[in-house]
């Protein structure tokens, strides 16, 4: 792990009851990985961050829609749901049915969701 790595203390977004997230925590702290765990309920969600999120990710890759939150929507709130400020309403109404986890490094792309392969190779990259 580069040192820029470990001064740069990564952020992982998501809820902490969440399988996924629990896989990712997992993995990293097997790999040594210093990091930050914000959960959205907790820690809260804003504006600002959310829309950091999506102007780097884009609100369909952040919106889950294969999760059961999604599916408990009536149809009619889920065709609302056709543009970044639409999405992110609802994502900061409901931030479990945001997509994680979503790791992030300062200065370096967010990788969102978790696959072990995918981790390994951004934390041997940063």
């Amino acid at each position: 792990m580069s040192d820029e790595l470990k001064n740069a203390l990564p952020v992982l977004y998501g809820i902490k009851n969440c399988d996924t997230i629990k896989k990712a925590r997992r993995f990293l702290e097997q790999q040594n990985v210093n990091y930050q765990f914000h959960d959205y309920r907790a820690d809260g969600l804003d504006a600002a961050l959310l829309n950091s999120f999506i102007a780097e990710l884009g609100w369909e890759a952040l919106l889950n829609t294969r999760g059961t939150t999604w599916r408990k929507l009536d149809e009619t709130r889920r065709a609302s749901i056709t543009d970044a400020p639409s999405a992110a309403k609802l994502m900061l109404e409901m931030p479990a049915i945001i997509k994680r986890p979503l790791l992030c490094v300062p200065g370096k792309p967010m990788l969102l969701g978790f696959n072990e392969s995918n981790y390994q190779k951004f934390i041997n990259e940063v």
